[in-house]
């Protein structure tokens, strides 16, 4: 049901069952998908793709241009999967022409109040970020991270799967993958021994995960110290997840522990 004082351009395409509320303003390139629900007072535009299932609230705003002074008005787009909640005043930007003109969201995530996702940002699945998290351009977060009320995060950014960012930090540096790092400019505080538990990771891998930790960070020559883990450790699915987000291309240093 599309409200009476909603403004949807015709070349919209709207699915079935999808609801828009009073007030709403979709533009012409914006594609929603089956069963999703726009509240009040939303504004979506640009090349922008709903999947389906969504709920948006009221005073969001979701596709408009980049806040890039390099963006002059070059082709892009905003893809945003299924399930995904996006509480009052969140604001998610497309892409630029030097991120390779894309912001993508995925699945089963939840944006609090007041969150901003910048342009060319990848939000995987079933990530969480709580009330006013700041989320600057290119960042990466993987599935199942949550971060912390008040967050900001600094462009180039990677935070890894399952990884906990405490409320009111600065991410300035990457979070391994079941990392949990805090602080006004953000250390890597341990692991986020929680979240490993409530996604059923056996105590065998997490006393592996461990020892790994202990021993990849136990100086500040990290990268030299993962070749100290013995064969069992460096076959474990998790570790295997850890290493490989050390090694892999970076534009930020990885988040460290303090007094190493």
């Amino acid at each position: 049901m599309i409200h009476k004082t909603a403004i949807v351009n015709t070349k919209a395409k709207i699915s079935s069952n999808v609801d828009i509320g009073p007030y709403c303003i979709i533009g012409p390139d914006v594609e929603i998908g089956t069963n999703s629900v726009i509240h009040s007072h939303v504004n979506i535009v640009g090349n922008t793709k709903i999947g389906d299932n969504n709920q948006i609230y009221p005073f969001s705003s979701i596709g408009t241009p980049p806040q890039d002074l390099k963006y002059k008005g070059e082709k892009n787009s905003l893809v945003i999967g299924n399930n995904n909640k996006f509480r009052e005043y969140v604001n998610i930007n497309p892409g630029t022409e030097q991120g390779g003109g894309i912001t993508r969201i995925g699945n089963n995530n939840l944006f609090m109040v007041y969150c901003h996702v910048a342009h060319d940002c990848m939000i995987s699945d079933n990530v969480v970020l709580a009330n006013n998290v700041q989320v600057g351009g290119h960042v990466c977060i993987q599935n199942n991270a949550i971060v912390g009320g008040s967050c900001a995060i600094h462009q180039f950014s990677r935070i890894g799967e399952s990884a906990m960012i405490g409320g009111m930090t600065g991410v300035l540096s990457d979070v391994i993958p079941f990392g949990l790092s805090m602080g006004n400019r953000n250390n890597l505080m341990g692991l986020n021994l929680i979240g490993l538990r409530r996604s059923k990771v056996s105590n065998d891998n997490i006393k592996k995960i461990q020892l790994a930790y202990e021993i990849i960070f136990k100086t500040s020559s990290f990268r030299e110290n993962i070749e100290q883990l013995n064969n069992d450790l460096k076959k474990n699915e998790f570790i295997k997840k850890i290493i490989n987000f050390i090694n892999s291309d970076k534009k930020r240093p990885i988040s460290f522990p303090l007094n190493k």
